[in-house]
């Protein structure tokens, strides 16, 4: 008994738990938002609608699996990469012989289904690709800008970022290029790189465009920056969820309508404001305070598992926190910029809001690996010891 009650205060010890409890409270709150989106759909008969009830039980197994993995020594968790790289990519390339997609986007082969649920492995393949590449710019650290390393980094980048824009999702497929220059700009990287990254990108833009991109994404895009090149009623057509979103977030004013009492949340006026447009239902209902307040524990979060990753013991820690950190924000940036039209609907979720088990389950995987980070920077303190090629990255207290 004293045994467990000793490893139970180190393990609570060791847990960060301000960061877990804003994670846990902003999760409680994107519940509540799903829960009054999915209010119009729910029969009289069940006290929670599907999606709330998937939302639920992704969030509680995430949180455990999280716990889980904060147990685990991160480094050992990341000498495991061939078998995350080798797991992952198979759920991807699944994606080609056994993936679906939804009825308005037959292009879309994102998600596999699994009995009565879905699974979309780009969520996974994030945490994989975080893991994989941390390690491979740990083994290349000290040589990361020699042309040949940067090649290869490239290469191990552009493998998960082509997969992913193959099945469709090109939202998840900006996510993993803006992952990769924060992990690169972290090691250390020259600009230069980034210089000719840009350039890259620049050039194969019109191949994306052409090749790539379905007629369906072109009018999205071209429904936000250039609207006459369309016929009016294309534009109504793509533009309609935005436009319906922002009605409704300006409806909310300064404290908004009050929880179930938004009108275009209750008469279901927003498409997937369940999903990608959860936002809305939390300026409609709670306003402008309410808006700021989900940002602000946003950012808190985001700026917390920054700190953690300031205090790893090595370069690999840093990475992995650094690289959450930046998915995380990215999926803000990119998500809040849909609901106020200022950039075009690419499917990608509020994190710790939005429903979907595939996302919340994932976050928290996430969010597990970063908790490791920190439970090892607890017990075990950074040295500053290096002989050649010898150092000891940590000595143990």
């Amino acid at each position: 008994m004293k045994r467990f009650v000793y490893w139970l205060k180190d393990f609570i010890k060791g847990t960060d738990k301000l960061l877990l409890g804003m994670c846990i409270l902003l999760s409680s709150f994107g519940i509540l938002m799903v829960c009054s989106a999915t209010r119009v759909n729910t029969s009289e008969e069940s006290l929670l609608s599907r999606d709330a009830m998937t939302m639920i039980i992704a969030v509680l197994l995430g949180i455990f699996l999280s716990l889980i993995i904060s147990l685990a020594d991160y480094e050992n968790v990341a000498r495991l990469w061939p078998l995350i790289a080798i797991a992952c990519l198979g759920l991807m390339v699944s994606l080609f012989f056994f993936g679906v997609a939804p009825d308005a986007r037959s292009d879309a082969r994102s998600w596999l289904k699994l009995g009565s649920f879905y699974f979309q492995p780009s969520e996974l393949l994030k945490i994989g690709f975080i893991i994989t590449f941390s390690v491979h710019l740990d083994t290349v650290k000290n040589d990361i800008n020699k042309l040949k390393n940067v090649i290869l980094l490239a290469l191990h980048a552009l493998i998960a970022i082509g997969l992913v824009i193959l099945t469709g999702d090109l939202g998840s497929a900006l996510v993993f290029m803006v992952i990769t220059i924060g992990m690169l700009f972290t090691a250390g990287l020259y600009l230069r790189y980034f210089a000719l990254g840009i350039g890259a990108v620049a050039l194969a833009a019109p191949i994306l465009w052409f090749e790539f991109f379905s007629s369906f994404q072109k009018q999205r895009f071209l429904a936000v920056y250039s609207p006459d090149s369309l016929t009016q009623a294309t534009y109504n057509q793509f533009i309609y969820q935005q436009q319906q979103g922002i009605n409704a977030i300006s409806s909310g004013g300064v404290f908004g309508q009050g929880l179930f009492q938004g009108v275009y949340t209750q008469r279901g006026l927003v498409p997937e404001s369940e999903n990608d447009f959860i936002f809305t239902v939390v300026g409609e209902e709670f306003g402008f305070v309410g808006c700021v307040a989900v940002l602000l524990v946003l950012t808190l979060i985001a700026i917390r598992i920054l700190v953690v990753g300031r205090k790893a013991v090595s370069l690999t820690g840093r990475l992995i926190c650094n690289a959450v950190a930046v998915m995380i924000v990215t999926q803000v940036i990119v998500n809040i910029g849909m609901c106020l039209k200022l950039l075009p609907v690419v499917g990608i979720t509020l994190p710790f809001m939005s429903a979907g088990g595939s996302s919340n389950l994932c976050i928290y995987l996430s969010i597990g690996m970063v908790l490791s980070v920190y439970r090892s920077s607890q017990f075990r303190n950074p040295v500053d010891f290096k002989y050649g090629k010898l150092y000891t990255p940590f000595s143990d207290n």
